[in-house]
């Protein structure tokens, strides 16, 4: 399903200018926090036009990757993004890669940490992914299983699974992600107060908090989806999103250690 609306010859799909909103409000909101860091406002600029056509072609590969059968029978539709199929994991592995290049270009001449872009971009990211998470409310996609709970969401016979075509209501699953993701920029932006108040570099942590918390409530989550892309038996999104948790755990603990012999 794919609403739109159309200007004159031009088709404009709900999906597409909801994801973009995201990327707006995520780009805007790094570019207020850039002066914090250090960041110059050119880096930004060009990590935006890196990174957004690295993160779909990520999404896309990633996804036909463990869907891989499907797509050597049906090779033209490997293109065909508007019969969907984009992954978040894929997609930070596509901006990761952008970010990578954009810094390794800017590192020597502005003397510019990779770490001072990521935390940078720490509470921005959850608030573009807020946003953005909503195109799936009006695609009626990445829902959860069927519910009774009254705030579960009505979905139509003809999106919902076929095993699943007799239920009405399902868990919204998006929206449920969505919320973690609030709650997490929240909780990075109130890290990075203490970090302040107490002279404390974060050198990353904030990046570490941001993902780990993503990565925690998307293991949770992929677990009430019916859509979940699986290796054998296995979620592969609650694997990556438990080995990065643990990854994160790790920094954050390094870092603190750091804070308590070091000096401000």
């Amino acid at each position: 399903m794919n609403p739109h609306f159309t200007i004159g010859p031009l088709t404009v799909y709900y999906y597409g200018l909801i994801v973009a909103l995201g990327l707006i409000v995520t780009y805007l909101f790094a570019r207020v926090r850039a002066p914090r860091y250090h960041v110059p406002p050119a880096l930004l600029d060009s990590a935006l036009f890196v990174t957004v056509p690295l993160g779909v072609i990520g999404a896309r590969l990633y996804f036909v990757l463990f869907n891989l059968e499907y797509y050597r029978a049906n090779p033209t539709e490997i293109l065909n993004l508007q019969g969907g199929g984009l992954a978040i994991h894929g997609a930070l592995i596509g901006v990761g890669l952008g970010l990578l290049l954009v810094w390794y270009r800017y590192r020597k001449k502005n003397k510019i940490r990779l770490s001072a872009i990521l935390d940078t971009l720490a509470p921005a990211i959850p608030l573009g992914q807020a946003l953005g998470r909503f195109a799936n409310f009006v695609n009626h996609e990445a829902f959860g299983r069927p519910t009774d709970l009254p705030f579960g969401i009505r979905i139509p016979l003809e999106a919902r699974p076929p095993e699943y075509s007799q239920f009405e209501y399902f868990h919204p699953t998006f929206a449920y992600e969505s919320l973690w993701n609030l709650i997490g920029l929240v909780l990075v932006l109130v890290l990075e107060r203490r970090l302040t108040r107490h002279k404390r570099a974060s050198r990353g942590a904030l990046f570490a908090v941001y993902l780990g918390w993503y990565s925690l409530g998307r293991f949770w989550i992929e677990g009430l989806r019916t859509d979940a892309l699986l290796l054998g038996p296995l979620r592969i999104a609650q694997v990556v999103s438990a080995i990065l948790v643990l990854v994160c755990l790790v920094y954050i603990w390094y870092r603190y250690r750091q804070w308590r012999t070091k000096p401000a």
